[in-house]
């Protein structure tokens, strides 16, 4: 079996995990300090964000050189006794790869706009007109250049350049950077906006509807899975390789397809994660959709969190502790590989902002500068940032043994957490991996999945769950011999007792 079926996944936003060195970005020396944390917690793998060298317009996401690490955070030597620090605890590293565009200050990049002519031009996508294509941040998706007088495609912010994946010469570039790292001993890839590398090139305008654009031309497009196949198959020559993509769209149907065993092993399902409210109906639903579109023995990812949303325990629990502890039960005990957000084990909450100059985020800085020109009112403006801005959920770690992130200014504002309910979390996370490695269901597939008023149940192997997403207390009508393994409940001759917002697990017995 792959050893990611049976793995947890911890999402580490590197700027925001631990600093070694009192400048107040995180770092490899520090995150290599905490890695007896994350063992005695019980996590299996680590996902890191960008490291790698970079003009920080996207938090790392804007590539300025694929084989080396940002000074911000080390040296390769860091990392690489980093790499020998998690072998060491058992501990899977896949990073975070962007091969749909690198940064403008990339050497590729400067070269390609050098003139017309240059061997690296058709690197990226050059036309002497822009088509009506709008950056996901806002606005054109094409910057003029004015040295040789054409524009380049940027799908994200104009210091982002995309890669032209129909140039065999990319691709192969690629490969190298994928060896590279693979040799430096990574378990595998997470790739970013991994649906947007093949245009159509005719470059058709998109269709706008009610003022909104339609990316219709410009994701998804011919010849995406025999590219994804193709990284695939590099990746996998020699051993198991863990491939995850993020995919910009929020069709289930679009998403699953590109998990298969000849692509990616999984994709996220941002329909899942990233909802802003939650009830036992709507998570019966998702299930039972992931269940249906996932081709034959592929598994959907489960998640609340990442550094692209808003906190878990803010925007589904409303801060309450008993809420968030019944959706990281549902995250580590359905079908699925999981991963948790830094910080989700000690219930952080989002960050609050009183202005746009405690955001660091572009999203949230162009939403505020846009709404400005668009003659909105200042207040109004932040407004727009706040709710646009990632930086809510990039707060500096918080941890249980109450030492400090850094020893100088962190790069924003730390989050406030109530320590007993926070060590009450912690615990939670602990004892509920434990379980999940104790009870061996990892591999498991449902043999039922029902919903039952406010409680959501399914079953995995011996493993009965239930999930009661209600008020008060409800009797949940088991009739059947089972034993109480997981979570609090009374059994009773009628039946279950379980609390509000409560989980269990029971092993049913023949």
């Amino acid at each position: 079996m792959e050893f990611w079926r049976g793995s947890v996944f911890y999402e580490i936003y590197m700027k925001s995990f631990q600093d070694s060195n009192g400048d107040g970005l995180g770092d490899f020396k520090g995150l290599t300090s905490r890695l007896d944390y994350l063992a005695d917690l019980g996590i299996d793998g680590i996902w890191l964000t960008p490291f790698y060298p970079s003009q920080q317009v996207d938090n790392g996401y804007d590539v300025s050189d694929y084989c080396e690490i940002n000074p911000d955070y080390g040296n390769m030597t860091d990392f690489r006794e980093f790499m020998k620090a998690a072998d060491a605890r058992g501990i899977k590293v896949i990073i975070d790869l962007v091969l749909n565009h690198s940064s403008t200050e990339h050497a590729w990049f400067k070269e390609s706009r050098m003139n017309k002519t240059n061997p690296k031009r058709d690197y990226y996508i050059w036309r002497e007109k822009p088509n009506n294509w709008e950056s996901f941040f806002g606005g054109s998706a094409w910057e003029l250049d004015e040295l040789t007088g054409e524009y380049y495609y940027h799908s994200f912010a104009k210091e982002q350049a995309d890669l032209n994946w129909a140039n065999q010469a990319v691709q192969a570039e690629m490969e190298q950077v994928l060896a590279f790292w693979l040799n430096e001993g990574v378990a595998g890839f997470r790739l970013d906006v991994i649906n947007n590398l093949t245009l159509v090139l005719e470059f058709p305008d998109n269709p706008v509807v009610e003022g909104e654009m339609e990316h219709v031309y410009d994701r998804n497009q011919r010849g995406l899975e025999q590219a994804l196949e193709h990284i695939a198959t590099f990746c996998r020559k020699e051993r198991e390789v863990f491939l995850v993509g993020e995919i910009s769209s929020d069709k289930l149907p679009e998403i699953a397809k590109y998990s298969s065993k000849k692509m990616l092993d999984v994709t996220f399902n941002f329909n899942f994660g990233s909802v802003e409210q939650i009830d036992a109906k709507s998570v019966f639903t998702s299930l039972n959709e992931m269940e249906t579109e996932l081709q034959e023995g592929q598994w959907p990812t489960l998640f609340f969190g990442s550094h692209d949303m808003s906190r878990y325990t803010t925007r589904l629990a409303d801060g309450n502790l008993i809420k968030t502890k019944l959706l990281a039960f549902l995250m580590l005990t359905a079908k699925g590989v999981p991963f948790i957000y830094y910080g989700e084990e000690m219930g952080m909450p989002d960050l609050t902002f009183s202005s746009v100059e405690e955001m660091r985020d572009i999203q949230g800085t162009a939403a505020y500068y846009q709404a400005l020109q668009r003659g909105k009112a200042e207040t109004q403006a932040l407004e727009s940032a706040i709710e646009k801005t990632r930086d809510k959920a990039r707060g500096p770690m918080v941890f249980p043994d109450g030492k400090p992130f850094t020893s100088g200014e962190p790069w924003i504002k730390t989050a406030s957490l109530q320590e007993k309910e926070a060590l009450s979390m912690w615990h939670f996370y602990k004892e509920l991996l434990t379980f999940r490695k104790e009870q061996d269901f990892k591999d498991k597939e449902y043999t039922s999945l029902k919903l039952d008023g406010e409680i959501l149940s399914y079953q995995r192997g011996k493993i009965l769950f239930l999930l009661h997403f209600g008020e008060g207390e409800v009797v949940y009508p088991f009739r059947g011999q089972g034993r109480l393994v997981f979570g609090e409940a009374d059994m009773l001759e009628t039946g279950i007792k379980i609390g509000a917002h409560a989980g269990i697990a029971l092993r049913v017995e023949d």
